[in-house]
């Protein structure tokens, strides 16, 4: 055994055994510079410092060039851009409202989009029993692959393959939720400094996902006194070289709409004659009132690459469960084998979906009774009706009536609520004289609205309904006593 020692200003002393051709050497600096010597195990020296603080270790015969490195003198640790970046648009105005409720009301919360919340809306068996029995067989406690089990994709394959836009196996990617999804989605088809084209109103997600990855959000217009159809016009106009995605939203997360199928050809014509592509969000799909049909984005187009994004969680009631897919319709290979490829790649950051809900994918897909769905739907339905008719005789406001998924829009009329800046002040000031917290429409880029979930039980709605009522009857001013005031 070789004994080393090395003094590099302070005298440190480091010990190296081998049996191998073991050499032994000196390492000394000066403030003049660097200079040393090796020796063999023959005592022949022999160069091994080299100026401009660099020195080459010598380890069983083998020299390793090694720099020597400033030491940090304090700690600084800093969040990455991307973190600086991210900024949820709901939690940016939800966080900044002042939130007392009425100590002498009990809180009615109609803001959060979580169908499981007040427990009237239960899962059905045949979907417990479905993760009951994948728990149970043992099957599904290792990893799966990123992308997700082929058992399990073809579930999902099998439930939305039809005529007009067939898919397979391999054009499913299982996700953590739908959220995760869109996430995969936006990545794999954009750039920083690409832009994106996103419905206003819309969900928060696209613009957070957006901007945090250097992606610029433009925002196209959707028009309530049209039941909250694209506007068209302003869509095309906003298009330019560097669009990467087109998101359309149907049925819509805040408005509750729902797209016929002539409105969703019209759009498809502006993406296709601009070869945009698009992301389709339908997790709220089939989520449509009686009278009312929307047939998937991909099913009306076959030249139009598209990415549709989808999951378990509101159509099923369990957004916790996280189980979410793509649907990758690519008819005429335009997305070809890079964007599968970024996909999957993608896919790996996180390796992929819960594989207990997997397991059960098949099953829930399969033997959910359609009696399930029915009364899912009629229940939301109903909800909405009763909110639309008990709000469309307060005066001041205007809702639009939906036609599917879980939320409601009500319009403010602020000239009528002088007392209120913007629908912020307006929803804040509810929550602190009648404890009903509605989610104010500036969260989703859109001014003097807000939304209301309708998943709440029918008796906490039309209590809801009447809080409000009195509400704005205590702050509603007809426009000529505006005039009267100023005149005064």
């Amino acid at each position: 055994m070789t004994q080393c020692n090395v003094s590099c200003v302070a005298h440190l002393k480091w010990q190296q055994s081998s049996r191998m051709d073991s050499k032994s050497y000196l390492v000394q600096m000066n403030g003049n510079g660097v200079h040393g010597k090796a020796l063999n195990g023959n005592g022949v020296n022999r160069k091994a410092l080299h100026g401009n603080g660099i020195h080459h270790v010598n380890i069983n015969g083998t020299l390793y060039p090694t720099k020597m490195k400033s030491r940090r003198q304090r700690w600084e640790v800093k969040p990455s851009e991307m973190a600086n970046n991210t900024l949820n648009p709901i939690r940016a105005i939800v966080d900044g409202m002042k939130l007392t409720p009425n100590p002498d009301k009990p809180m009615i919360a109609l803001s959060i989009g979580d169908p499981t919340v007040f427990g009237n809306l239960p899962a059905d068996d045949a979907v417990l029993q479905a993760m009951k029995d994948a728990i149970d067989s043992q099957k599904y406690n290792g990893y799966a692959p990123s992308v997700g089990y082929l058992k399990s994709r073809q579930a999902v394959a099998n439930f939305y393959s039809c005529p007009e836009a067939p898919i397979e196996a391999e054009d499913v990617i299982l996700t953590s939720g739908c959220s995760q999804a869109i996430d995969l989605a936006i990545s794999v088809l954009c750039n920083p400094g690409d832009n994106i084209l996103v419905p206003c109103p819309g969900f928060s997600l696209y613009k957070t996902l957006a901007v945090s990855m250097g992606i610029e959000v433009k925002l196209y217009n959707l028009l309530p006194e049209k039941s909250w159809e694209v506007d068209l016009q302003h869509m095309e106009s906003l298009i330019d070289e560097r669009t990467s995605c087109l998101i359309v939203t149907n049925p819509s997360n805040p408005c509750g709409s729902v797209f016929s199928k002539e409105h969703l050809q019209e759009i498809l014509k502006v993406a296709s004659s601009h070869c945009v592509p698009i992301l389709a969000d339908e997790i709220y799909s089939d989520m449509v009132f009686p009278g009312c049909s929307s047939p998937s984005v991909a099913s009306l187009s076959s030249d139009i690459p598209i990415l549709s994004c989808g999951g378990l969680a509101k159509r099923w009631l369990v957004p916790g469960w996280r189980m979410g897919w793509i649907l990758i319709h690519d008819r005429n290979d335009i997305f070809g084998s890079q964007i599968r490829q970024g996909l999957v790649k993608l896919s790996q950051r996180i390796l992929g979906a819960c594989s207990i809900v997997q397991g059960a994918l098949e099953s829930i897909l399969n033997n959910t009774p359609q009696s399930f769905y029915s009364e899912t739907i009629s229940f939301l339905k109903s909800n909405s009706e009763i909110c639309f008719s008990e709000l469309s005789t307060v005066p001041g406001l205007n809702p639009v009536m939906p036609s599917g998924a879980m939320y409601i829009m009500v319009g403010i009329d602020m000239d009528h609520f002088p007392d209120f800046k913007n629908d912020v002040d307006f929803t804040e000031r509810l929550v602190t004289e009648q404890s009903v917290f509605c989610l104010p429409a500036s969260a989703f880029e859109y001014a003097n609205f807000f939304r209301i979930v309708v998943t709440v039980p029918e008796e906490m709605m039309l209590e809801a309904c009447a809080r409000i009522r009195e509400f704005c009857q205590r702050y509603y001013r007809p426009r000529s006593c505006d005039s009267n005031d100023l005149d005064q």
